[in-house]
C-alpha cells in the first residue's frame, strides 16, 4: 500500500465480493476497509483522506440506494460507485440521479471497477482541494479589519474608490490604503483575483458588518 493512499470503502454482505474487491484495490496500491452493513460503515472511523465508497444496492436492512440518499442528507460527502447482481434501468437511473459516479452490474470486469473508482477518487480530490482553498480564503478574510472587509466588499462589487469613500465617509486615500492592505492579506495580485475570492465567500451587503471608525 502506498503512503497516503486513497481509501476505498466496500459495503457488501457477500463475503466473496468483499474479498475479491479488497484484493483488487490493494493490488493497485489503494487502502481498503470492508463492511458487511451500512451500520458498520457509519460506526467506523474514517481517515481524512481521498476516498470513495463501493456500495452494493441489495443489502439486508437499508438498501444501497436508500443509504446513498441517507449519506447526502447527513452531509457525508463521499463519491459512490454502485454495484448489484440484479440491476435494472430504474435502479441505475435512480442511483445516478442521486449522484452515483457509476453503476456496475455483477459480474463486472476488474478494469471497469478500477475505472469507476478512479473517476470517483478524482472527484473527491477536486472536492477536497476546493474545500481546502475555501478554508484558506475564509481564514485570510477573517484576518482583515472590519474596515478592510467593508472596502473589499464594495470594490469587488464594482464601486470606484471615490464611491467607496463617499459611502463610508472616509477619504479616497484611506480607501486606497485599506484596499491595498486587504489585497495583500488576501494574497490577491489583481482586482479580479479579489473578486473571485469574494465570489467564493459569497460576500453580501456591507450593512451586515455595521459601521466602524477608520
Amino acid at each position: 500500500m502506498k503512503k497516503n493512499a486513497p481509501f476505498i470503502y466496500i459495503i457488501d454482505d457477500d463475503e466473496s465480493i468483499r474479498r475479491s474487491l479488497d484484493h483488487l484495490f490493494r493490488s493497485v496500491g489503494f487502502a481498503t476497509h470492508t463492511f458487511v452493513s451500512t451500520q458498520e460503515f457509519l460506526a467506523a472511523e474514517r481517515p481524512d483522506a481521498d476516498a470513495c465508497l463501493v456500495l452494493d444496492i441489495r443489502l439486508q436492512g437499508t438498501s444501497g440506494l436508500d443509504f446513498q440518499q441517507q449519506l447526502a442528507q447527513s452531509g457525508i460527502e463521499i463519491p459512490v460507485v454502485l454495484m448489484t447482481g440484479h440491476g435494472d434501468i430504474p435502479m441505475s437511473v435512480r442511483g445516478m440521479k442521486a449522484g452515483a459516479v457509476d453503476f456496475l452490474t455483477k459480474p463486472f470486469r476488474d478494469q471497469d471497477m478500477l475505472d469507476a473508482v478512479g473517476a470517483a477518487l478524482k472527484l473527491d480530490r477536486a472536492r477536497r482541494v476546493s474545500r481546502e482553498e475555501f478554508a484558506s480564503i475564509e481564514q485570510r478574510y477573517q484576518s482583515l479589519t472590519l474596515r478592510e472587509q467593508q472596502v473589499m466588499l464594495m470594490v469587488t462589487k464594482g464601486l470606484l474608490n471615490k464611491q467607496v469613500a463617499g459611502d463610508l465617509g472616509i477619504s479616497e486615500v484611506t480607501v486606497k490604503i485599506h484596499r491595498g492592505s486587504a489585497m495583500k492579506k488576501m494574497g490577491a495580485r489583481t482586482l479580479p483575483d479579489l473578486v473571485r475570492m469574494a465570489d467564493a465567500l459569497k460576500l453580501r451587503d456591507t450593512k451586515e458588518a455595521g459601521n466602524t471608525s477608520v
